[in-house]
């Protein structure tokens, strides 16, 4: 990405956390922010200088790409609220649209055919692009397969722009994995919890970039 391009972290659960991690291997700066703001503040101490901790209202006026590392059932409402500073920006969608389904599984809490990134772009402010990235990998693995050797692991992205794809790559790249885009938001449910290039779903595991080529 561009020295102009300002990245935050929104929400820092199990994924902001590892992207954070992942994204301070890779030398890049960036904000981290929660409605916990000591929280947030807490894990800029940690991680070191290259990284700003700050309320998420600032951190949605400052950045130009925001990852929305919170609850699907929480977004629409966040991309409503910031609407007016949420023009133009890239918002990174990693959400999976499930619940627990009383069984020590996980259910879809929408439509079988639906996808988290189709609902959440229909909330999306004027010129904002979204893009679902970050979520075909659990978490544990989102940290501990970045920078893996002698080949990246693959991250998947879908995104109906293009035209940001380049920093949306960067982006991938600067956590340590090798982007594949499969397509526009509605390829997007393949990408999520029991879709077929979901480590949860029909991979099973990390794929690499030669690998991702044939599921495809």
């Amino acid at each position: 990405m561009s020295v102009n391009e300002k990245v935050a972290i929104i929400g820092l659960g199990n994924i902001g956390k590892a992207l954070a991690s992942n994204l301070l291997k890779s030398n890049t700066s960036y904000i981290v922010a929660d409605r916990n703001e000591e929280e947030a503040k807490n894990l800029a101490a940690l991680l070191g200088s290259s990284v700003e901790a700050n309320s998420v209202a600032l951190a949605v006026k400052a950045a130009d790409v925001l990852i929305l590392a919170v609850p699907f059932q929480a977004i629409s409402g966040f991309l409503k609220d910031n609407a007016t500073y949420l023009e133009n920006k890239i918002i990174v969608d990693p959400s999976n649209a499930i619940a627990p389904d009383g069984n020590g599984g996980f259910k879809k809490i929408i439509g079988e055919d639906e996808s988290a990134g189709e609902i959440n772009a229909g909330s999306l402010p004027k010129g904002a692009k979204l893009v679902k990235a970050f979520g075909t990998l659990l978490a544990g693995t989102l940290q501990s397969a970045s920078f893996q050797t002698p080949e990246k692991a693959v991250e998947f992205y879908a995104s109906d722009d293009e035209s940001i794809d380049s920093i949306v790559e960067q982006l991938i790249m600067n956590n340590g994995f090798d982007p594949v885009r499969i397509g526009g938001l509605n390829q997007s449910a393949r990408i999520e919890v029991f879709g077929d290039l979901h480590e949860a779903g029909g991979l099973g595991k990390t794929v690499t970039l030669s690998e991702a080529k044939s599921k495809l």
